[in-house]
């Protein structure tokens, strides 16, 4: 498993220390809060490492760490497969958790890059998947029914952001290289798949003409990578104007600023200058981000997490149950392509690092992946994005029974 033997103790410093294959324990460090159960000490005390896919003679990744590749039901892990050293085209899978039986949802599906592959994601409580494509020069968004295998594609020349799992509704959005005519917000009902303009560029230009004018001037502009909260009442995004053009290169585009909409009041609820790496706490009334804190949309208050590392390139996601999140990082003992994957509890004070690993080699693709974890629904497993050999490697780390 390369190297992912290797578990690490945080403490104050950092020290290390290998354990058995598959057994990955980690140091328990100051005490527990009283009064409650603690939810930080099941991954403290025992955590099982493996791959998702065993055996894989190719790549397997997990899309991003806004949404998990576990199906609502527990059954199924969606990912996206390359056998090409680049992993930007491949097959958008399912895979059974019970009896790893594979079964392809799309073929030959050509991604942006290998960062967040096919934006490959659950939709309808489970009963469909929803990914975005390239097909003869075109962009396409499509979705599959999960009982009849069935694909629809639902609209063109436009890219996916993340929608709310157990809603038909996924968010779309224009080329950030390219947008045409497409510059506004939209969403995508999957299962009748109508499509309606939810909020316009010109509308975040009005409300934010300061912000605007000093990221971007007068050059035309879009709205970019909208994420739906896990309600589907809130989205944030950011803004984006064409730089070179080039779809595979980092400068194709600036995007700039953290813009926060509630889809049912009808209005912006907040703004940051900074993206960072956001994602929504469960009840859509905060978002956690880098360096260890969160932003309560409620009182506009951000909120230093106590007693934690500022995990360097860091992606947090928080559980459902909001005692927990869980981060990559990278950099560790200064070194550009060690990874790790955090546990912390919310509250301060304590995390465990679960996995340590290199990230040196797989895909060659001009954005490669990064670990992205997520929590499960139950909050038992920790899906993230590794490496074994030359091939990235979708894992899972798993707390044993209570």
């Amino acid at each position: 498993m390369n190297r992912f033997v290797e578990i690490h103790y945080f403490l104050a410093t950092l020290l290390s220390l290998t354990v058995t294959p598959m057994a990955l324990f980690a140091d328990p460090g100051t005490t527990k809060p009283s009064g409650d159960v603690d939810a930080l000490a099941p991954w403290m005390a025992g955590v099982v490492c493996r791959r998702v896919v065993e055996n894989a003679d190719f790549h397997t990744i997990h899309t991003y760490f806004n949404t998990c590749p576990e199906s609502p039901d527990g059954r199924h892990v969606l990912f996206y497969r390359s056998s090409a050293p680049e992993g930007e085209l491949g097959d958008v899978c399912i895979i059974e958790r019970a009896t790893q039986k594979i079964r392809v949802l799309a073929q030959d599906v050509h991604t942006e890059d290998a960062h967040r592959v096919a934006m490959q994601q659950w939709i309808s409580g489970g009963k469909r998947v929803v990914y975005h494509d390239l097909r003869d020069g075109r962009w396409m968004v499509v979705s599959v029914d999960i009982e009849s295998g069935q694909p629809t594609v639902l609209a063109h020349d436009r890219l996916l952001g993340f929608g709310a799992v157990d809603s038909d509704v996924v968010p779309i959005y224009g080329k950030h290289w390219n947008p045409g005519e497409y510059r506004d917000l939209q969403l995508l009902n999957v299962g009748t798949g109508s499509v309606s303009t939810v909020l316009t560029n010109q509308s975040v230009r009005q409300a934010y003409p300061d912000f605007m004018s000093q990221n971007f001037g007068d050059r035309p502009t879009s709205i970019f990578f909208p994420v739906m909260s896990y309600d589907g009442q809130r989205v944030f995004f950011k803004m984006s104007a064409v730089q070179s053009g080039k779809m595979d290169s980092p400068d194709a585009s600036t995007r700039e600023g953290l813009f926060v909409y509630d889809l049912k009041q009808k209005k912006f609820v907040g703004q940051r200058a900074k993206w960072g790496h956001p994602s929504w706490r469960f009840d859509g009334k905060a978002i956690v981000d880098v360096q260890s804190q969160w932003w309560d949309l409620g009182t506009n208050e951000n909120h230093q997490i106590p007693g934690l590392p500022h995990f360097s390139g860091s992606h947090p996601s928080m559980s459902r149950d909001g005692r927990l999140f869980v981060t990559d990082a990278h950099k560790f003992d200064g070194k550009e392509t060690e990874w790790g994957i955090a546990v912390a509890d919310v509250n301060g004070g304590r995390y465990a690092i679960i996995a340590r690993f290199s990230m040196a080699g797989g895909n060659q693709s001009w954005r490669k992946t990064h670990p992205h974890p997520v929590f499960s629904r139950d909050g038992r497993r920790i899906y993230f994005n590794g490496q074994a050999d030359k091939w990235n490697q979708l894992f899972v780390a798993e707390i044993g029974q209570p």
